[in-house]
């Protein structure tokens, strides 16, 4: 795609292509580009995507640990859902306070803080006793992870400042995180193969030590020169926004249109409208929301979370089709998926050339298009009997969202002063985890709904069989084995056409959601403005 070749009206530093105020249209202009990063950077950038593999993996290595979780902890159904919820939802909730803090006390430190916390704790989870331990530990992970990924998204802000080695280093960081969310699984079954599901935490411990070691070596502290009063009510309230909004949804998706379900989304949002109308009369704004009114961060960020509920909850539903369903081992289950990982990966690091090229507003929704194709292939094809759909769906999946994610992130972070870039990383990781909550508690409630409701138990079982086998799959797993090999093939079947039935109506909404994002990108996406000091 050519571009007009236009000679710049003012004297404002920009990026090579800017914004024609006219018609919101991008443009090449004759500037000087920001300063290149020495070698010294990408060593960086290598330690910095340790935190990013780890928390991202984290969001997703429960959805192959949860068959084995379920059946050493017996959680019920909400449990369940809350075990692999409470990290992201308190991460979420925490990550625009945690990435201001950042801003003013510094980036490298609060990784550093983070980076202990999260070790420790993981030590603690691995460990847990019984499931509202292991909720609990989950919380705690998430306040420790919210001080990791903004500090990571802006340190690349602040090192990279010319914009096509900060494309690159972004386009590894999006590809390490959408990476990490689909490793998770194949990690986790390689452990869970080996060792007992607690594993899965002990991970951190080997990764978080040599970033310890690393980062004072490598990174330079950074931070906002001027980054004005602490404003407590504002950090209150954006945990206070999130944490009911979320509650209701998931309160909704699993109990029914209620009035505590409504109450919570409510309170929260009459909290997120109080915490808007503060940083719109702040001198020093914890978040500067004026950032939204801006498409190509707005709409980029829309971009990001209806991504990750797409990705999130494909693997949640996966991984309990391949091995529940499908018979697949835990590390069976987790190869199945290396293809779509490998697609991720590369269109993650390929878009960069592209994207020089082609528009956001087309290169993203093409991209968007292709994953929905992928949630299609899953409704269409899904057989018990052959994982070829699976592996098809989650290419097509990978390689958009791959695409997609790396110019999105990439727009953010230009829309944004580099002083900001905590509280701007923030939001972007904000949606990341919050589609990471909706992708289980939306897609995953659903699917446990439809479930539920189509599962045809044999008259045989007694009452407590049937409420574990209603509660979740692998519940009617454990009943399957206490039952003979007639009554138990009768179940399992009912179970497979009822949850495969619940896959087909959650790989819809998926489709929908893509289409969704697609249309967004199409309209609100431009090549911004790059904010820079002065």
């Amino acid at each position: 795609m050519t571009e007009n070749l236009t000679t710049p009206t003012t004297t404002t530093d920009l990026d090579p292509r800017t914004v024609d105020g006219a018609r919101g249209e991008t443009s090449r202009a004759a500037v000087e580009p920001g300063s290149r990063a020495p070698r010294r950077a990408w060593f960086a950038l290598a330690v910095l995507m340790l935190p990013v593999l780890l928390v991202s993996i984290d969001n997703t290595v429960l959805s192959f640990a949860l068959p084995e979780i379920s059946l050493a902890l017996a959680p019920t159904a909400a449990q369940q859902l809350w075990i692999i919820d409470a990290y992201p939802l308190v991460l979420a909730g925490l990550l625009v306070a945690m990435g201001s803090a950042g801003d003013r006390f510094g980036r490298r430190r609060m990784l550093l803080i983070g980076s202990v916390g999260f070790a420790l704790v993981s030590i603690g989870a691995a460990f847990a006793p019984t499931a509202e331990a292991l909720i609990a530990a989950r919380a705690l992970l998430g306040f420790f992870g919210a001080m990791l990924m903004p500090s990571t998204l802006s340190l690349l802000r602040t090192t990279f400042t010319d914009r096509e080695q900060r494309r690159l280093a972004i386009a590894i960081w999006a590809t390490g995180f959408a990476a990490g969310s689909a490793f998770g699984p194949i990690v986790g079954g390689v452990l869970l193969e080996h060792f007992a599901w607690g594993s899965v935490f002990l991970l951190a411990v080997p990764v978080l030590v040599p970033l310890i070691i690393l980062v004072p070596l490598l990174i330079p502290e950074s931070r906002d020169p001027n980054p004005g009063r602490i404003d407590v009510v504002s950090i209150v309230l954006s945990l206070a926004a999130m944490v009911p909004i979320v509650f209701g949804i998931k309160s909704i998706a699993t109990e029914g249109l209620d009035a505590t379900g409504i109450l919570a989304i409510a309170v929260g949002a009459a909290c997120a409208l109080w915490f808007v109308r503060r940083q719109l009369r702040s001198e020093t704004p914890m978040l500067d929301v004026r950032l939204f009114a801006k498409g190509s961060f707005g709409g980029a960020v829309l971009v990001n979370l209806f991504s990750v509920i797409a990705l999130v909850g494909f693997l949640y539903f996966v991984s309990q089709h391949l091995q529940l369903i499908a018979g697949l081992s835990p590390v069976q289950a987790g190869l199945a998926l290396v293809p779509g990982l490998v697609a991720m990966i590369i269109a993650g690091l390929a878009v960069v050339p592209v994207a020089r090229r082609v528009r956001p507003r087309v290169l993203v929704p093409v991209a968007l298009a292709l994953s929905a194709s992928g949630y299609l292939v899953i409704a269409l094809f899904t057989d018990a009997a052959s994982i070829a759909p699976i592996v098809l769906a989650f290419v097509l999946l990978g390689v958009g969202i791959g695409a997609a994610e790396t110019v999105s992130n990439e727009l953010i972070l230009s829309s944004a002063p580099p002083a900001k870039a905590g509280a701007a990383s923030a939001v972007s990781e904000t949606a990341y985890e919050l589609g990471a909550v909706l992708g289980t508690a939306v897609l995953g409630s659903i699917l446990a709904a439809h479930y539920r409701a189509a599962l045809v138990l044999p008259a045989s079982l007694t009452g407590a069989q049937a409420d574990a086998a209603r509660e979740t799959l692998a519940g009617t797993s454990a009943v399957a084995e206490q039952l003979p090999a007639g009554v138990a093939d009768q179940l399992l079947a009912s179970a497979a056409v009822a949850f495969d039935g619940g896959v087909v109506l959650t790989s819809l909404i998926g489709v929908g959601l893509m289409l969704g994002a697609a249309v967004i990108a199409a309209v609100t996406l431009r090549n911004p403005v790059e904010v820079r000091e002065h």
